[in-house]
């Protein structure tokens, strides 16, 4: 999953590596319409282009070059995949680094808002800017704000002579009340986000001031510290036979841009030294820390998972809202399984921590660990409450706004949106109480379950 949070934007085209689409498929060029999503591809020439569409545009979104038989890549590295089924009439694009697919419908040809320019000014942009979120955003009723009465308060203020300046303070104004930190507003380097009230951002000084002092506190005396994946992981063997195994991230394992198959090669060889067979047999106990985890790919989160179990079952679904002028309707919700993995697996007890630093992709994996067969206890606060992979809509005038359309299910249907997972067992964590007593009372938690289950084992 690609993620915006309050400190950083990505790009997003998401979906988890698929099969390469063989030779006897029928072909894939043409005009398809994506379920939900708002989105139309052309396929042609070689080149994968994508259009933004709502009811009042159309506008030119990222595009693909051919690298394979039915696989495309974007300039930023991401390999998508295209299938056809169905005759030819039905297909899907999955793309690497995230999990799940989406749903293609073949179209005889281009709306006809994609073959003309479109509108540039400040009205035409707030309209889409309005409508984007209008026909994608899931959470209005949730978040309490009527998105209508915002139009209504809002457009009578944008005029011929409107600046971008002034559109981007308006925009930022129009979303702050749904406090979304998947949602953003950019022009340029200039961005407008935020998070959750109550919670920090999983900025990089806070994740370097955290790992300094869970360095020299929690892990004081601890055997085999070792850091992997370009900073972004880190384990220890605890003195009383417990590991402690931390994550900053889902992606940057092998630098920046690198493509998804390289941060997944980093990530086994991390997983290949910390989950060894001989450790894996003598670990009473591991302890995943994820209070301060910014996000990445989902699929690194699901790789993980696999190597914490010996049964399979489904860590969640997926469903993108689907109807424009209903927010109660969306796509078929796919399950997204967990496998056990070939290689050394541990089942032991887990303590997951967590916080309000923990955020989209380290949400889905805290999700992804909530029906783990064997003992497994989340200790700390709740989440962030952010899962959904999210989309850039280009503005006519260069500006874009970023928003979620997606909802991660539990098995009982429910959603964590907005409030974020909770904790089993809430303590405080990284306050400046906690950082002025040298306290870290989610580990010391975290390290006494543990211990009581060792003792009853």
């Amino acid at each position: 999953m690609r993620i915006v949070t309050a400190t950083a934007v990505a790009l997003t085209l998401a979906a988890g590596a698929a099969p390469a689409a063989t030779a006897q498929q029928p072909s894939t060029d043409g005009t398809w319409r994506m379920d939900g999503y708002g989105t139309v591809l052309s396929i042609r020439n070689g080149t994968l282009q994508e259009y933004q569409t709502t009811a009042v545009s159309c506008l030119k979104g990222d595009s693909a070059r051919r690298t394979g038989p039915g696989t495309y890549t974007t300039p930023d590295g991401t390999v998508l995949t295209v299938r056809t089924r169905g005759g030819g009439d039905l297909g899907s694009i999955r793309a690497d680094g995230s999990v799940g697919d989406r749903n293609l419908r073949r179209m005889k040809e281009l709306p006809d808002a994609c073959t003309r320019p479109a509108p540039t000014g400040p009205l035409a942009v707030f309209d889409v800017f309005w409508q984007s979120f209008e026909e994608n955003y899931p959470f209005f009723s949730a978040k309490g704000v009527d998105w209508h009465a915002v139009r209504d308060q809002y457009r009578p203020r944008v005029h011929t002579k409107t600046t971008k300046d002034e559109l981007f303070a308006l925009f930022s104004e129009m979303v702050r009340p749904l406090h979304d930190s998947h949602v953003a507003v950019q022009d340029g380097d200039r961005v407008f986000a935020q998070v959750r009230p109550g919670t920090v951002p999983p900025t990089e000084e806070l994740d370097t001031k955290v790992k300094e002092f869970v360095l020299e506190r929690d892990l004081k005396g601890a055997r085999n510290l070792s850091d992997f994946a370009n900073g972004r992981i880190t384990y220890a063997d605890l003195p009383g036979g417990q590991g402690y195994l931390r994550i900053s991230g889902f992606g940057g394992y092998a630098g920046q841009g690198a493509p998804y198959a390289a941060q997944l090669a980093e990530l086994d060889r991390a997983l290949g030294t910390v989950l060894s067979q001989e450790r894996v047999q003598r670990l009473k106990g591991l302890i995943v820390d994820l209070r301060i985890n910014g996000g990445g790919s989902d699929a690194l989160g699901i790789h993980i998972a696999e190597r914490l179990t010996d049964i399979p079952y489904v860590a969640y679904s997926k469903r993108a809202r689907n109807d424009p002028a209903d927010p109660t309707r969306h796509t078929r919700p796919q399950p997204v399984h967990v496998t056990p993995a070939q290689s050394p697996r541990y089942t032991g007890p887990v303590a997951v921590l967590t916080g309000g630093s923990t955020v989209s992709a380290g949400e889905t994996f805290a999700q992804a660990l909530m029906d783990r067969p064997g003992r497994t206890v989340r200790i700390g606060q709740p989440t962030q409450g952010v899962f959904s992979d999210v989309m850039q809509r280009k503005l006519p005038n260069g500006m874009s706004a970023w928003l979620p359309n997606e909802e991660f299910l539990t098995r009982s249907g429910r959603t964590f949106d907005g409030t974020g997972i909770p904790p089993h067992l809430t303590e405080p964590v990284f306050t400046k109480e906690e950082f002025d007593k040298k306290k870290d009372s989610a580990f010391d938690r975290a390290l006494h379950v543990l211990r009581n289950d060792g003792a009853a084992n």
